[in-house]
């Protein structure tokens, strides 16, 4: 089965994300600043990258790499001309997650912003345990009604998703990255004008002793 999300256009995914009835784009834009710099880190992998929503804010100084991953290389081509201007610690890998787990490159922190619900938990794990970072922060939405695509005049596009979604709630995806040495260490909830929300939750690598 080809991955759905290699034939979603990118204008229709951003157009929908950045709707006033949905929102996501926009919010996900203000949290990901915070994820950005929390943390001591240098290194910064983002998985589902898309088109490079957050990308903005990074400070070029403040960072020896950021890894763009994403399973469709048109998205990754857009993202590498939208933000030439980090091309010497931007790299873009056309990578995917469920098949090709070994060809990712070790970072300090992983972002993943609603990427989980399309890979599964145990998947997940497999990602974190190849890349080894010390941080990861991941949003993911949870839905209070039945539908988890928000209406719009381009909901048929995501059809195709229906084939790979995972039902994501915090407390499975704690205790996934309980089982491989990740604790949580901070969460932040903010309601989406659709009824659903967005959960961020940090977890930080177990020390050895």
């Amino acid at each position: 089965m080809e991955n759905p999300w290699k034939e979603i256009s990118l204008a229709d995914y951003e157009n929908h994300m950045k709707l006033d009835s949905v929102m996501q784009l926009q919010i996900m834009n203000e949290m990901m600043k915070g994820q950005f710099y929390t943390y001591p880190v240098s290194s910064i992998m983002i998985l589902g990258i898309a088109g490079g929503n957050g990308l903005e804010h990074i400070q070029e100084d403040r960072f020896d790499k950021i890894y763009g991953i994403d399973i469709n290389s048109f998205y990754l081509q857009t993202v590498v001309q939208r933000y030439s201007e980090l091309n010497s610690i931007l790299e873009c890998l056309c990578i995917d997650l469920i098949n090709e787990t070994d060809k990712l490159p070790k970072a300090d922190m992983v972002i993943a912003n609603l990427l989980i619900e399309y890979i599964g938990y145990d998947c997940f794990q497999k990602v974190i345990v190849q890349t080894s970072p010390k941080y990861v922060s991941c949003i993911i939405q949870i839905n209070m009604e039945d539908s988890w695509v928000s209406d719009s005049p381009c909901l048929h596009v995501f059809d195709g998703l229906e084939q790979v979604h995972h039902q994501m709630d915090e407390q499975s995806l704690q205790k996934a990255m309980f089982k491989i040495d990740y604790h949580t260490i901070k969460t932040l909830e903010h309601m989406l004008p659709n009824g659903k929300k967005l959960v961020q939750i940090d977890f930080e690598k177990n020390l050895s002793i």
